[in-house]
């Protein structure tokens, strides 16, 4: 019968802590309500876009 490694936990969670320390030192912070806000705020803008300047078709 084949024994069981015990220590493969430790590697697979060593892994995982240098993703998420590598993941907080990069780029900025963003909110994500800010994110929805400025979609919204754009879609607005471009439907106005369309109002005030349409293309003839």
């Amino acid at each position: 019968m084949a024994k069981q490694n015990k220590g493969t936990g430790f590697q697979s969670a060593a892994g995982l802590i240098r993703y998420f320390e590598e993941e907080k030192s990069k780029g900025p912070k963003i909110d994500p309500k800010l994110v929805v806000y400025m979609s919204i705020a754009f879609a607005v803008i471009v439907e106005l876009a369309k109002v005030f300047w349409p293309i003839g078709t």
